[in-house]
């Protein structure tokens, strides 16, 4: 499954683009996850927005990109997304190829950091990204910082 990538900034965003991406994220980190946390954080005004469309238009894959400072001093990813509805169809390597790649050219290239939740640094590590620091609780759930150089 090939999906339809868009790189928008959160003033460009239609009404029904926000209400998806809002959708999913909700899908996956409230209810999936089940994790009470405010997801709407005063953030999404700052970012750009990658959305993965399939080819009837359903919003499959999501994240957010953030260029050096507006969270971290480097650039960052965040809210990675992939809905359990197309989940087995290699949309995360997909989805994070992509992201790597909207950030370089949206930001240049330069490191990239990232929150990553403790499960997932092999999958991280396959991408370039490495361990940095100790393993931290967020909303009760494992995470490690990860650096991509």
């Amino acid at each position: 499954m090939k999906l339809n990538w868009t790189l928008k900034p959160y003033p460009t965003l239609s009404l029904n683009e926000l209400y998806a991406l809002l959708q999913l994220r909700s899908e996956v980190f409230v209810v999936e996850q089940t994790c009470a946390f405010q997801d709407i954080d005063g953030q999404d005004q700052t970012a750009l927005h990658l959305l993965g469309h399939t080819d009837t238009g359903e919003l499959a894959a999501y994240t957010r990109l953030f260029d050096a400072g507006a969270c971290y001093e480097q650039v960052s990813i965040g809210r990675v997304a992939v809905s359990p509805k197309y989940r087995r169809y290699g949309l995360g390597r997909e989805l994070i190829r992509e992201s790597i790649n909207a950030c370089n050219q949206a930001f240049g290239p330069q490191p990239i950091k990232i929150g990553a939740q403790l499960y997932l640094k092999a999958f991280y590590e396959s991408f370039g990204f490495v361990q940095q620091g100790a393993m931290y609780l967020e909303d009760g759930i494992e995470h490690i910082y990860m650096f991509r150089p």
